[in-house]
């Protein structure tokens, strides 16, 4: 199946007051909006929040304050990952819109509200109906180009996504189209995208260089680039202080070379600052590499903490949860339950990964395999999806073509994960001793 490239046009952005005004109204209040922006990027999201909050009270009918109100705490959810502040979003926008059910700017929020809880196709509809009231307003692209990704419609989401670059060329659309190239297989030009988007930030935007600088480094350390890794994480650092998504690919760099020490460091800072289910495995695992076995012990208790919380909140699929349980051999029955219970909703390639390689922990060799080829439909470079390709295969006795992913998964990066890595290559070096024990038969 051949997908779409966008194709990326490095042009001076068109103004997004004019480019959006779309009525004298609508024009009047960008620029007042604007006005209000340039004030508000002086101050850090705190201080943005007590700003709003000041403007809402002082000015309660004025529903523009509201509605930035509302976007200064989904910033802050992005920041720390507390969905309490999304939460707090969701209600503002939810009372501006009881009060004004066509108010524009509290739609849009809404759509982002959606994504952020994983309700991908209400954001679909949501951002499609906004992109046939507003077609020159590229932030409708941008979520409907996201909600298509995650629910694995590659084509229209590249569609979007086109849209949202030709409009405006900038941070937001270059970083979505860097992540589109890498899933096609085109991880070069998605790293020269993803440089554009850090080009094209400004000091205004810091938490947003810094997340397109951790994506930049991730995208690095997927093709062993650890120096190049290195430098955009430590950038992302700069960026925005105490960036945790930048402080994790440090950790992973540093256990990459061998230096656990460091890379524990590194991962407490970044727990410290937003306590992901994934990094905390991640930890616990460096604890057990250097023989630590009481402090692996208390970051199992973390995920088995998060994993209650779940629960009680009445959550019913975690895909990182079900990786985590995966790839560490745990719970292997509530791992698939977890990743098919998320197949209902998301549709990516990720998603397929992980149904599969649940199914492989739960000895459904077969079930993993047409999985398995889903997840890999793109020819996404992503070292992590090759390895479990070659397991899969060397379960069903397909020894060349396991010999072939797993060396895939490491040519791309030798050390792509302090367990998962070790592991392709002594799968590696069986399937070499069985194919030469055969062969002198």
């Amino acid at each position: 199946m051949q997908f779409k490239k966008i194709a990326i046009v490095v042009a001076a952005a068109v103004g997004p007051v004019l480019a959006q005004s779309g009525s004298p109204e609508r024009l009047l209040n960008a620029v007042r909006e604007r006005a209000l922006a340039i004030e508000a990027a002086r101050l850090s999201t705190d201080e943005r929040l007590r700003f709003y909050q000041a403007l809402v009270g002082a000015k309660p009918e004025e529903q523009r304050y509201q509605n930035l109100l509302a976007l200064a705490h989904i910033q802050k959810t992005r920041e720390t990952q507390d969905f309490g502040y999304l939460d707090r979003a969701a209600r503002i926008v939810g009372e501006v819109l009881s009060k004004d059910a066509a108010n524009y700017e509290a739609l849009r929020l809404r759509s982002q509200i959606h994504l952020e809880r994983h309700e991908f196709r209400q954001a679909a509809a949501n951002s499609r109906l906004l992109a046939g009231r507003e077609p020159n307003d590229p932030y409708n692209y941008g979520t409907l180009g996201d909600a298509l990704i995650e629910l694995g419609q590659y084509e229209p989401a590249a569609d979007a996504y086109q849209k949202m670059v030709n409009l405006s060329p900038d941070l937001s659309s270059y970083n979505r189209a860097s992540y589109y190239r890498y899933l096609l297989g085109d991880a070069k030009g998605a790293i020269e995208v993803m440089k554009a988007a850090v080009r094209a930030g400004s000091p205004a935007m810091p938490e947003s260089v810094a997340w397109c600088l951790a994506q930049l480094g991730d995208l690095y350390f997927k093709q062993g680039d650890l120096k190049q890794a290195e430098e955009a994480f430590e950038a992302g650092t700069r960026a925005f202080p105490n960036h945790h998504s930048s402080l994790a690919g440090l950790a992973h760099v540093a256990a990459a070379r061998g230096n656990i020490d460091l890379a524990i460091d590194y991962m407490k800072r970044s727990l410290a600052v937003v306590p992901l289910l994934d990094n905390v495995a991640l930890l616990a695992d460096y604890y057990e590499l250097t023989g630590n076995k009481k402090q692996a012990a208390e970051q199992w208790k973390l995920v088995d903490f998060i994993d209650r919380l779940g629960q009680v909140n009445k959550e019913i699929y975690n895909r990182n949860l079900a990786m985590v349980y995966a790839n560490h051999g745990l719970r292997p029955e509530k791992a698939l339950q977890l990743a098919l219970r998320e197949l209902e909703v998301r549709g990516d390639l990720y998603t397929w990964d992980a149904v599969a390689w649940a199914y492989f922990k739960n000895g459904k060799h077969a079930e993993a395999e047409r999985a398995m080829e889903k997840a890999l439909q793109l020819g996404t470079p992503d070292p992590g999806l090759y390895y479990h390709a070659g397991m899969i295969a060397r379960a069903l006795g397909k020894s060349e073509e396991a010999r072939g992913d797993l060396e895939r998964a490491l040519a791309l990066n030798p050390r792509f994960d302090v367990k998962q890595a070790p592991l392709a290559r002594k799968a590696l070096e069986e399937i070499s001793y069985d194919t030469a024990v055969g062969g002198g038969r």
